[in-house]
Order: structure tokens, then sequence, then C-alpha cells
């Protein structure tokens, strides 16, 4: 949470802790607001880091200008870095980028000298679970009281943060009454409002909770019973505030979707026509059938794409959102899958990893625009290794250059922010510097040494 002065944590301290909870979700007086608003506008990012990495001193002010000095630049579109290069960053924006030989007045900033860094855009987690901290019992963790939930939700913003992660994408957390607001909602939206005008949390674009089959995620999803009560609980997610719907197109066990391609279309039609995005959790290959067939904007997870899938998505621009993390992170658990594959046998979890690595080279080799995700609180990872995913892109066939445009830019078409995981003149400073070539050695991301 952001700092709380001693006189106002006095005045809660013999407050319930909802209490606290609520004191600790209003804004500082001083904090300058910096997230975007669920509508898609995009103000500065923020200008305080919540990460170990140096802070201005404590005679400067946060709008302050800074000047990055003979810094590298990987932008995720060029394959090699841009040396020699100065940002100068005014009132938390991009004032110009120039070579360090043409630098121009710098009017009084603070000079950073960054020679041997590199500037990154500031990443896009493209599948996350906000309100769940990972790890081997996440399952479990989605049946925490709300107010345990929105502790690691804290926990998560501060993680990503401080690993160069700005943009969070939610694809599914419990609906609850959330005990801060009041509303009962999926819990990620509060927590997505709430963190608009806080400095050193990355900003949230939120699905509601999963829309699944009735009996396929009991407890954890809302359930539709038949097809006209998964399009009133799609556009009812709208209502409540989503910015996305997400539909849980599997059943465990199962070898295909559990709605119709005529279902699931009907759900896409209707939500298009409120300009909001439907994405599709599919791993198994028979569910990605059904969801390239309907149109959604995203695939999540595709793990078992074949070369005729992943034709008809670059066909119809549909992204997949890749989490190969989730199985790298399970590795170490040497268990078979609980869910059969399409193929109708168990497989490891490494057998499991190779498959989804081959179904990303599908998807490449197809033309199919590839978004990074980590699937932290739905999956073992954690909200600060979002570099794991990169690495894990490049291990599966994608040039360094391709990996880093998944978690930055991509990230920002996934999202429809085009200012999302971009540095450039005029725009957001959402940057940070790490040592190292990202572009040759993905592990650089890793060496997160200062935020913008």
């Amino acid at each position: 949470m952001h700092r709380i002065s001693r006189r106002r944590l006095l005045r809660y301290g013999a407050a319930s802790p909802i209490a606290v909870l609520a004191a600790c979700a209003q804004p500082d007086a001083t904090a300058t607001p910096t997230l975007p608003s669920p509508s898609g506008s995009r103000r500065g990012s923020p200008t305080a880091s919540a990460s170990p990495s140096p802070s201005p001193s404590p005679t400067r002010r946060a709008t302050d200008p800074i000047l990055y000095r003979d810094a590298a630049i990987a932008d995720g579109r060029s394959a090699s870095l841009q040396l020699g290069m100065s940002v100068l960053v005014r009132d938390g924006r991009v004032a110009w980028i120039r070579p360090v030989d043409g630098e121009e007045d710098r009017g009084g900033a603070e000079v950073v000298d960054a020679a041997g860094a590199t500037i990154v855009p500031g990443m896009v987690d493209g599948h996350s679970h906000v309100t769940s901290p990972g790890g081997a019992h996440w399952i479990e963790r989605f049946g925490d009281p709300p107010e345990r939930l929105l502790e690691y939700a804290q926990a998560n913003g501060r993680l990503a943060w401080s690993a160069g992660i700005r943009w969070l994408r939610d694809v599914g957390s419990p609906t609850r009454v959330d005990p801060v607001d009041g509303r009962e909602r999926a819990l990620a939206l509060g927590v997505r409002d709430r963190w608009r005008s806080r400095s050193g949390f990355p900003a949230i674009r939120a699905a509601g909770s999963w829309i699944t089959r009735a009996g396929t995620l009991p407890g954890r999803a809302v359930e539709a019973r038949d097809a006209d009560e998964l399009l009133s609980l799609a556009l009812r997610q709208l209502d409540e505030g989503a910015d996305l719907v997400k539909l849980y197109l599997e059943v465990p066990g199962g070898t295909t979707s559990p709605w119709s391609t005529a279902e699931v279309a009907r759900v896409v039609e209707a939500v298009h026509g409120r300009e909001a995005r439907v994405t599709a959790h599919a791993g198994q290959l028979g569910a990605a059938r059904v969801a390239a067939e309907t149109g959604v904007d995203s695939i999540e997870h595709g793990f078992e794409l074949d070369d005729g899938v992943a034709s008809l998505m670059a066909r119809r621009g549909i992204m997949l959102v890749s989490t190969l993390t989730v199985f790298r992170s399970w590795i170490t658990f040497g268990r078979t899958t609980r869910i059969p594959t399409y193929a109708g046998r168990q497989r490891t979890w490494r057998e499991r990893l190779e498959v989804a690595e081959a179904s990303v080279r599908a998807a490449r080799r197809a033309g199919v625009a590839i978004a990074a995700g980590t699937d932290f609180g739905g999956g073992s990872a954690r909200a600060n290794q979002l570099a794991w995913e990169v690495e894990s892109l490049v291990a599966a066939g994608l040039e360094p250059m391709e990996a880093l445009a998944a978690a930055t830019w991509r990230g920002g078409d996934l999202l429809g922010e085009p200012d999302a995981g971009v540095v450039r003149e005029g725009g957001p400073a959402d940057f940070f510097l790490v040592h190292g070539d990202p572009l040759s050695d993905p592990a650089a991301l890793w060496r997160v040494w200062r935020h913008a």
C-alpha cells in the first residue's frame, strides 16, 4: 500500500482492518494522478518507484525534469540497440529523445548517467490474476476472504512495478463484496479503480470473473446454464465495469468447448456492439478452434494450436496471449497434468511445455500476433516474473526482438492502448533501465536498475 502519514495511521489505529484498507485506498493529497481510466484514456506514468532502485533526492519534486544521458534503447521493433541516446523526462512525459552528441537544452534537469544501461519500455503482463498470490496452492487461494485477496493485490502491484511492468491485464478474479467500496463484483475491478491515482502501481485493464458452463469452476466463476444466460452474464460483466469479457471455453477432462460456435459468436457480437473485447480461455485444441471460428479478440494460453487453427487466427486478427511460464513453473512438481490433452492421454508438465512451444511456433509461422503473459495468481508464477515469459518465448523459437515486443507494444495492442509498451517523444515516461542487452540476452530484463 502507499505511504500513510503517522497522523493518518493514528486516526485509524483503533479501527477495524477494513477501515484501514479503506484509508489506504484513498489517494495521498500530494500524489500525482497517474494511472488510466477504464475508458482507455492515458495519463502520465507513475513517477515514484516501489522497487529498491534509486529514488530522486528528497529535495526534488516528482515532476522536476530528469535527463537520462547516454543510454541504449531497446524498443522491441528494432533487432539491435539504439546506442548513445539521451532521454529528457519532464512532468512525467518524454520531452525529447536525442543522440548524446545532439542533446537540446536540458533546462536545469537532473542528469542521470545512464551509460552502460538500456532503456526498456514499461512492460505489459497480458495475462494475470491480480487478487491471487500464485504459487503451488493458487487454486485454494481463490477461496480466501476478500480482505486477504486485496492484500495479495497490493503485494502483486508492488512486485510487478519493481520488475518494470506498467500494465496488467487481469483476466479473472473472484466475485465478492469488496470490503473497501462495498460493491459485489469481481474484486479486480475495485483494485483497478483505486490504483488509478496511485504512484508505484501498474495500470490495470480487467475482465470481471470467468464466465463458465455451470459445474466447470464451482465457487470460482460466474456460471451459465444455457446460451441465453451466457449472453446475459457477459453483458452484466460490462454493466459492472469490466473492460473486457473473459469466456472459459473448456471443461476439465473434456476435449472441446462446452459452448457451440453459434452460442459463443452471439456473445462476441453483443460485446463488440458495446465496443468492448472478448477473450477466451482455450488451452486445448477443440476450445481454441471454437474461439477462432467465433472471432474473439484473443485466445489465452493456446497450448495446443495446430496450423489450421493458427491460420484462422491470423486471418481474423486474433491475438495469442502466451503463458509458457505456467509449465516452466510447474516442472518442479514432477507430476502428470490432471487434465487430459485432446489426444486423451496424460502428459508430464515438461511434455506439456514442449507441446505449448510447438503451438507458439505454429502461431508465429501463421503470422499471429503474440502478446506475453505470466498467468501469475492463476498458476505457480509470481507477479514480477514477466521476464521469464520473454525468455520462454525465445526458447520456443521467437527472436529476442519478437519476444520483447510481446511483452511491450504487442501488449499495448492487446489492451487497445497505443502508449502502452512504447517510449516516444510526447508519450508517457513509462520505462525502466536494465543492465545488458535484452535483444541478445532476454535475461537482462531481470537486471532492473531504476525506473523513470
